[in-house]
């Protein structure tokens, strides 16, 4: 029932585990990050042979204490997440997604400006990081991060950057839809994004990313 209610079921079975490759578990063990892999199967189709689509998904902690200097902050993020990248081009994904605002600590709960600083460019740092690590896997990367429009006036945008495999930047989708929680309000930050709902073409099929809170919204799904 636990793993029911964290992973979900397939199609009405129980999924099942894949195992790792001897590389990803020793970068795991090294690293001391915690991976795991499981099959989700689909109907068996008529006129089409059955494709593989190996999806990765990384959810990290920050590493230094958030008083330490920003660039120092994200740089050692940015170091954390290497080994889990290299254990998933060592599993063969295909598409890997880091989490939002992967690049820095999730403070838009505080309300403090300070925290715009961490906003970078489309092609600012932390992306340009993982286009080297996508053409090196031949993988597709969806790199969440705090992005600063630098040709609008520097207004800032919580947006997901697609990254080809071969290290090209796809496009760019910006969250539609932002929290007004009590004191959880991240229009502190950014406002509602203005990119609609893109779908975009990548080697392994089509993708779309529904930022965060836009998955309370259905009509938000049904858009993609």
């Amino acid at each position: 029932e636990v793993s029911r209610l964290l992973i979900g079921l397939n199609c009405g079975r129980i999924l099942e585990a894949v195992p790792l490759a001897d590389s990803a578990k020793a970068l795991s063990s090294e690293c001391n990050f915690d991976v795991q892999a499981f099959r989700f199967t689909a109907d068996k189709e008529l006129l089409r042979e059955p494709r593989v689509v190996r999806v990765g998904i990384i959810q990290n902690s920050i590493v230094l204490p958030t008083t330490a200097s920003f660039v120092d902050q994200k740089r050692a993020i940015h170091q954390k997440v290497k080994p889990m990248i290299d254990a998933a081009g060592a599993s063969g994904v295909n598409i890997l997604c880091l989490q939002e605002a992967w690049m820095m600590p999730f403070a838009f709960c505080t309300r403090e400006k300070r925290w715009c600083e961490f906003a970078e460019p489309v092609d600012g740092e932390s992306t340009r990081f993982l286009q080297d690590l996508a053409k090196k896997y031949n993988m597709v990367i969806v790199n969440p991060i705090l992005e600063r429009d630098v040709n609008h006036g520097e207004t800032i945008w919580n947006t997901a950057v697609i990254i080809g495999n071969h290290g090209n930047i796809i496009g760019k989708h910006r969250k539609n839809h932002i929290p007004r929680v009590g004191d959880f309000n991240e229009s502190t930050y950014y406002m509602e994004g203005n990119t609609g709902h893109p779908v975009f073409e990548t080697a392994y099929g089509k993708i779309a990313v529904n930022i965060c809170y836009g998955r309370h919204h259905p009509l938000n799904w049904l858009a993609f």
